[in-house]
């Protein structure tokens, strides 16, 4: 095994929705690896103490705001990454959600199914096209987009996510054939229910966390952030230089049966 390939010293990483969870966790995952990372924030006021963490591992950091939702913000944050760092190599889109989750299918309402699909879908796009331009110059670059066990299955009441992280899976490939010749790889992750801030209270319900836990067939628990964040740093790392096109679930087996 050659050590070095995973090493991701000299390299620039940009993360939307890097304040908590998920995001925060590939965020120092990156700067643990070698990295310089800039963090998109919502809210740049409000980084957790994520900067002074990234800082003390030894690693520039780039607070940035970024709200994917306002792509005006999304490319100015990939050009400020650019001219701050001298480079990008890589563009983690996290940033995602939904909203009138739990309703059935039949009373999804518009205004929710095109909140949820732009906060998954067309900013990973837009900002997946945008970040594609530098690298294409550069002649190298890898986007890693955090898309959902929930666009490989069909969840009932989760109909807007599901096809929002769905098409996040398909988009992926899509960037994965046209860019290739870029030297630009594009890979996904489809995550379980992940344990984090956002999900604390309703896995703490006993009958929620029971059915969670039944679902995930292979290991029957919960993950946590850096169950997610060490495959994200795989996937942009040399260890990964022929791959690319794949979503990778991280599901403990859910989508094995």
């Amino acid at each position: 095994m050659n050590p070095t390939a995973f090493d991701l010293t000299g390299t620039t990483v940009l993360v939307t929705g890097a304040a908590r969870g998920i995001g925060r966790a590939i965020a120092l995952e990156f700067a643990a690896a070698g990295a310089d990372v800039a963090i998109g924030l919502r809210s740049i006021a409000e980084d957790g103490g994520l900067a002074a963490e990234i800082a003390a591992l030894g690693r520039r950091v780039l607070p940035l705001q970024l709200d994917v939702m306002d792509l005006g913000q999304g490319r100015a944050a990939i050009d400020r990454t650019v001219q701050e760092f001298g480079r990008l190599d890589t563009l983690v889109n996290n940033a995602g959600g939904g909203r009138g989750g739990g309703r059935p299918a039949l009373d999804v309402e518009e205004e929710d199914f095109d909140f949820t699909f732009g906060l998954n879908t067309r900013s990973a796009f837009f900002l997946s096209q945008h970040a594609a331009k530098a690298m294409k110059a550069a002649g190298h670059g890898s986007i890693v987009n955090i898309a959902s066990m929930a666009g490989l299955i069909a969840l009932a009441g989760e109909a807007s996510y599901c096809i929002a992280k769905a098409a996040m899976i398909q988009m992926t490939r899509v960037h994965a054939v046209e860019w290739g010749s870029y030297g630009i790889r594009v890979n996904a992750v489809a995550p379980t229910f992940i344990r984090t801030d956002g999900t604390s209270e309703r896995l703490d319900e006993p009958d929620f966390h029971a059915t969670i836990v039944a679902g995930i067939a292979g290991l029957h628990r919960v993950g946590v952030p850096s169950e997610v964040s060490g495959a994200v740093a795989f996937l942009a790392s040399p260890a990964a230089s022929l791959i690319t096109g794949v979503t990778l679930p991280i599901d403990g087996g859910w989508t094995a049966v």
